[in-house]
């Protein structure tokens, strides 16, 4: 009879590390019950600061995205506002291009590409978006610098609000505070800037001559940046974002996500520089908590994948850095997929992300080619409903027409109407007409023709609009024409 392999071969440092990946699932399904509780008081989170590759990426991004939101509505373009939604007059004016309600199908468009654009991504590298542009991200680690820069480091903090009130705990805290309150303002002002002549705005506000709508959007804007960046914070992406409640869905093996590698990393524990850890069953990871100090919503990325997670990647900088100085090699938390986790080949390229990739492409060539293609002209003619037609004493038979010309483009334009359709159609009166920059005008014209000419009740006519100031703009629409012939 064969002998059996006695469990007892199976050495202690197998045991342990078993034993370790086991803990980590328990801890997982634990924190996933914590984590169901709605209504637990906020802890809250002192964020440590990180260095690093990913850190540094993000930060500059955060900058980038910073000053474009404060500095573009002071951009000028032929000497007027180069982003700015003129809502009373319901014109929208882009960098040179100025767009009206009926545009809004560009709009629709361009709302698509994001959608697209974001579901692409988070295929590809899960939620980045959330972690490297998302507003309430970026304003997050903006008031996490104040904090900084104000009260000092994480130690600090904790310190300091453990503290007794004094002088000093007062005189930093209104610091922080006022350096709060300074943002959420900006903010506020930053964005009626885009909806209110942002060189005016300053002045106005000083003299205290501001509407209603303006003095609501800055008190809403200051509240909400401050509440929502200042207090809130990773509540905001936690429990209001539905982000990221429906990103589970998009996820599959191949998305790049920041993960913990358990397998190298069990069992943690602590150790010195140098001694010989693989012989006491430990694995990389040290223990030392700095993945989680440094996570803004504050979560354990050793535990697993968590829809909390935002993808900072603050915590792969954290861990690198404490690998650093262990001698250890880099990348026990990194971006990577379940499948290279599980020693599974990553594929990259995969139908749903190629399919995203390809919707995304078309819709944008779509869009560049309807905003090429636009003429920056709209053209309405309406009959007038009050009297069909006119017969003179010369036997010519007159309609009239009220003509809408809407010049949508940032410079004045002059134009010439004609009108065909019928041998012997006349238009009575100026032909020529200018239209200022984003103004629409209202034309009434007679066309008349003689009856001699017109042997049919009605028919068909053209009428066109063709600028005359080398613009080459021009817009035609059809009309009819009613005139005395019986059948």
């Amino acid at each position: 009879m064969k002998d059996r392999i006695p469990t007892q071969d199976i050495t202690d440092a197998a045991q342990k590390k078993a034993a370790a990946l086991r803990a980590a699932k328990g801890r997982k399904i634990e924190k996933q019950q914590d984590s169901a509780d709605l209504y637990q008081k906020r802890k809250h989170i002192y964020v440590r600061k990180a260095i690093g590759f990913f850190t540094n990426l993000r930060t500059t991004l955060n900058w980038v995205l910073l000053l474009a939101y404060f500095s573009v509505s002071w951009l000028q373009w032929d000497g007027k506002q180069a982003v700015f939604f003129d809502l009373p007059n319901r014109q929208f004016h882009v960098f040179g291009y100025t767009f009206f309600p009926h545009d809004f199908m560009l709009l629709s468009w361009i709302l698509i590409i994001c959608a697209f654009l974001l579901f692409f991504m988070t295929v590809f590298a899960g939620r980045v978006w959330c972690g490297y542009a998302c507003p309430q991200s970026v304003w997050t680690f903006l008031y996490i610098w104040a904090e900084r820069v104000t009260e000092g480091s994480r130690n600090k903090r904790m310190s300091l609000d453990r503290s007794e009130m004094t002088g000093e705990k007062v005189r930093k805290k209104a610091a922080k505070h006022a350096l709060w309150i300074f943002f959420a303002l900006a903010t506020a002002f930053a964005f009626v800037g885009y909806f209110s002549p942002v060189r005016e705005l300053g002045p106005r506000i000083l003299a205290w001559d501001l509407g209603p709508w303006e003095m609501w959007w800055l008190f809403f804007f200051t509240t909400a940046t401050y509440i929502n960046a200042g207090w809130m914070r990773e509540q905001v992406c936690i429990y209001m974002c539905p982000y990221a409640r429906f990103q589970s869905v998009m996820f599959d093996r191949d998305t790049l996500v920041v993960s913990y590698d358990a397998e190298r990393g069990e069992n943690r524990g602590r150790r010195k520089k140098g001694v010989d850890y693989k012989a006491d069953g430990l694995g990389d990871c040290i223990d030392c908590g700095v993945c989680v100090q440094v996570c803004p919503v504050g979560i354990d990325i050793r535990d697993g994948l968590q829809y909390e997670c935002i993808t900072c990647a603050a915590c792969i900088d954290g861990c690198d850095e404490m690998m650093d100085k262990m001698g250890y090699d880099r990348g026990l938390v990194r971006y990577t997929t379940e499948n290279e986790l599980e020693g599974k080949k990553t594929h990259i390229l995969r139908p749903r992300l190629i399919g995203y990739f390809t919707a995304l492409m078309a819709m944008v060539i779509a869009l560049m080619i309807a905003i090429s293609d636009r003429i920056p002209l709209e053209l309405e003619v309406l009959r007038d409903r009050n009297q069909l037609y006119r017969m003179d004493t010369a036997g010519n038979i007159e309609n009239s027409y009220i003509i809408k010309i809407a010049n949508m483009d940032q410079k004045n334009h002059d134009y010439r109407l004609s009108v065909d359709g019928i041998q012997g159609l006349e238009l009575i009166g100026s032909t020529e007409v200018s239209v200022n920059a984003g103004e629409v005008i209202n034309l009434p014209v007679r066309i008349s023709i003689h009856q001699s000419s017109m042997n049919v009740p009605s028919a068909d006519i053209t009428i066109t609009v063709k600028s005359t100031d080398g613009s080459e703009q021009e817009l035609s629409k059809e009309s009819r024409f009613i005139s005395a012939v019986q059948r």
